[in-house]
């Protein structure tokens, strides 16, 4: 399994060149252009040796970070420093000036907004003189722990039980790659790794997951659904796998390069749906397997731990089929 150790991927370039189309994007409201793929691949790509690099399922949540926290592991949730009104109205001006030829120069103390005091920036962030360096979009991608029974981050809370220090986690079953497993995995196995927090509450929910009277989500480490059969690495190919494989019925595709570096496509660089009605990951069973007999667990009796410990050992015919109760 890749592990991201940290990082917030700045904007994962795409494997071809793209283009911008004058039409409203359908992956972002109020976008009023579309950003597709060539038929070119980008030099990033051919850099990164992509024909070398592992491709993983793109999967669409929110972006979170293990890391020690107050000496114990902790969950993160991603949090990206902002510039404030006045510099945001500056950066917008300059990026539409027709003769931006110089860098736009970040005062970071002055032009961004407060962050809290436990806040940390993503660990590939550059600095000069000392300061951080914004992104292309002027952000500071950075991260915040998530506390226990957290409001602000109610959902990412209810996948963490810092008592046992443990996760809930999907990911393939070890000994049976076709089926799905939702476990509680100790916090410590996850360590300086980023996953993808997917659910109910989450991102429209795109594999409809739960209910809102019970909801469900969980943790999937990033890489952790490698591509067997991947197509030839070309627009035409690609397009076909994604329109017409079964386990085209993705996001998008991200490559780990043996660089380092990620490169993704997804469906709507080559003018492509998402969401859709029927996704690859809920075309899988799941097992639930929750250790109780390993670790000994009393969970409290509201948690979705709990919940889940009264279907331990069941097998589901895919993850929309999981219905929970209280």
């Amino acid at each position: 399994m890749m592990r991201r150790l940290g990082s917030v991927q700045r904007k994962m370039p795409c494997v071809f060149v793209t283009e911008v189309i004058d039409e409203p994007s359908a992956k972002r409201e109020h976008q009023p252009f579309k950003v597709l793929a060539t038929e070119t691949l980008s030099n990033k790509a051919v850099d990164a040796d992509i024909h070398s690099a592992i491709p993983t399922e793109k999967v669409d949540g929110t972006c979170c970070y293990v890391t020690t926290y107050k000496d114990k592991p902790y969950l993160w949730a991603r949090l990206d420093r902002k510039p404030n009104k006045q510099a945001e109205k500056r950066f917008k001006n300059f990026q539409h000036s027709k003769e931006n030829t110089k860098e736009f120069l970040w005062n970071v103390e002055e032009d961004f907004k407060p962050v809290p005091e436990c806040w940390i920036p993503a660990k590939e962030i550059e600095q000069l003189n000392g300061n951080l360096v914004p992104d292309e979009n002027g952000h500071i991608p950075g991260w915040v722990p998530v506390e226990k029974n957290s409001k602000q981050y109610c959902w990412h809370s209810s996948v963490v039980n810092y008592e046992f220090e443990v996760a809930l986690v999907l990911r393939h079953h070890p000994d049976e790659p076709e089926v799905l497993e939702i476990s509680a995995v100790p916090l410590s196995d996850l360590l300086e790794q980023t996953l993808e927090l997917v659910g109910t509450n989450v991102n429209g929910n795109p594999y409809g997951l739960g209910s809102k009277k019970h909801p469900l989500h969980f943790l999937i480490p990033h890489g952790a659904f490698q591509i067997r059969d991947m197509p030839a690495l070309n627009h035409s190919d690609l397009l076909s796998w994604f329109e017409g494989c079964r386990e085209g019925k993705i996001e998008g595709i991200v490559w780990h390069c043996s660089n380092g570096c990620l490169i993704k496509v997804h469906r709507h660089h080559l003018g492509l749906c998402w969401p859709i009605s029927e996704t690859y990951m809920n075309s899988k069973p799941v097992t639930v397997n929750m250790n109780l007999n390993k670790y000994h667990y009393a969970f409290d009796t509201k948690c979705l731990f709990n919940q889940l410990s009264k279907i331990d050992k069941q097998k589901f015919g895919r993850l929309k089929d999981i219905i929970l109760e209280i």
